[in-house]
């Protein structure tokens, strides 16, 4: 059994950035938690640049990102445990973990920062109907595999689904010498950043199929083919659309979920939205002393709001240790008309905070408006909103007041 004043799970972006900040503020007694081998999380294996542009003003590499945090944690000797698995974590903030080289640990902190990231959806979840054949993977592992251990995981590749990660491995199958014969999306939008469309899609010719889906999987030892279809407004795949597409690999793109078994064991309430902790404008979660920020908090689209948003906790959660409190948040913050999810759900109406929300669906020249009861707190006019682009807004505390609970919406 140990003390510690914080204790941080995680070593991806958020948890590096959450303690460097802390150490800041004047909080020394500092643990960080990574159950891989290496700090800095995903980031490890997304060599492609576009990393940095927000946080630091310049593009980096993901492992250079993430290591001008691992430098200065390092530098500023914050206490780390990698090849750690942490088992639970109580109501009471006591948690338990287990790690090669120290064994089973317990150690009862004074905070905890959840900062764990998320994972994939799988095909499981999917329910995609046919065998199960070898050639069958989800983005992120397929990045690891070409990445970190140099494996070419097919050559006749078909990818499902448009998020970044899938239409960035699209790209770079291309580049290790691959045929893509395309990216299939249910939906009538794409789900990645713009950005990554015309980079990863258009700039190589990789035809980019909206509404339509896999609707078999084929082959025995190894994948042969996969049938695609048409779907209806209703994401129902169109009969007699069925078209069978000759492949060795099929790569799954289709979804993020926030990593929260440790938090629902901590008591920690979830939002049915973003599938992340409820919190307020400190990060807090619904359990005093328990934090949460990054992608298990919500999915975000650039790993430099991750780290934004870690700092931002980190101030919170040294406020918390160093007097022992902080403001109570009663006020209760809605998505409107249009709005997907908003970070956080309750506020003080005392402070300064960053709104952030994505929208349901793509939007033209619309504005989004910020309310508290009948009084307009901000409003925002934008030539075009996407559900891909995580918008954020900073809430300055003089428009606030402290008795109304705020909507956000879409005008």
């Amino acid at each position: 059994m140990m003390h510690k004043q914080a204790v941080i799970v995680g070593g991806g972006p958020a948890g590096l950035a959450a303690a460097l900040r802390l150490k800041e503020k004047g909080v020394n007694d500092i643990l960080i938690l990574e159950r891989e081998h290496l700090l800095g999380g995903i980031l490890r294996q997304c060599i492609h640049d576009g990393f940095g542009l927000t946080r630091f003003g310049e593009s980096l590499s993901g492992p250079e990102y993430a290591q001008r945090f691992i430098d200065k944690v390092l530098e500023a000797g914050i206490e780390c445990i990698t090849d750690c698995t942490v088992l639970d974590i109580t109501g009471e903030k006591l948690v338990t973990a287990a790690s090669r080289a120290h064994g089973l640990l317990q150690i009862q902190a004074d905070a905890v920062l959840l900062t764990m990231g998320c994972r994939e959806r799988t095909r499981g979840a999917l329910a995609t109907p046919g065998t199960r054949p070898a050639g069958v993977y989800t983005a992120g592992v397929a990045q690891n595999y070409i990445n970190l251990q140099n494996i070419m995981v097919g050559h006749e590749v078909v990818i499902l689904g448009s998020g970044d990660i899938g239409l960035i491995m699209a790209r770079r199958m291309t580049l290790e010498g691959a045929h893509v014969k395309g990216v299939y999306e249910v939906q009538p939008y794409p789900s990645g950043l713009p950005r990554n469309i015309e980079q990863c899609l258009n700039d190589y010719h990789i035809p980019l199929h909206l509404s339509h889906t896999v609707v078999d999987i084929r082959g025995r030892e190894r994948l042969t083919s996969v049938v695609v279809a048409q779907c209806d407004e209703r994401f129902r795949p169109i009969p007699g659309t069925e078209e069978e597409i000759p492949c060795d690999t099929l790569i799954l793109s289709v979804g993020l979920i926030p990593e929260n078994e440790l938090s629902l064991a901590a008591g920690v309430e979830l939002d049915a939205r973003t599938r992340g902790a409820f919190v307020d404008e400190h990060c807090q979660t619904g359990v005093p002393g328990i934090f949460a920020a990054g992608n298990v908090l919500h999915v975000h689209d650039l790993v430099d709001f991750v780290s934004l948003e870690a700092e931002a906790l980190a101030d919170s959660a040294a406020e918390y240790l160093l007097t022992g409190s902080l403001p109570a948040c009663n006020l209760e913050v809605k998505a409107g008309n249009q709005v997907g999810h908003v970070i956080p759900q309750r506020i003080s109406g005392t402070r300064d905070f960053t709104l952030s929300l994505r929208v349901r669906q793509p939007l033209n020249n619309v504005s989004i408006v910020v309310r508290q009861g009948e009084r307009e707190v901000l409003r925002k006019k934008m030539r075009k909103a996407l559900p891909a682009e995580m918008i954020q807004l900073p809430i300055k505390a003089e428009k606030l007041t402290d008795s109304a609970d705020m909507e956000v919406c879409v005008e």
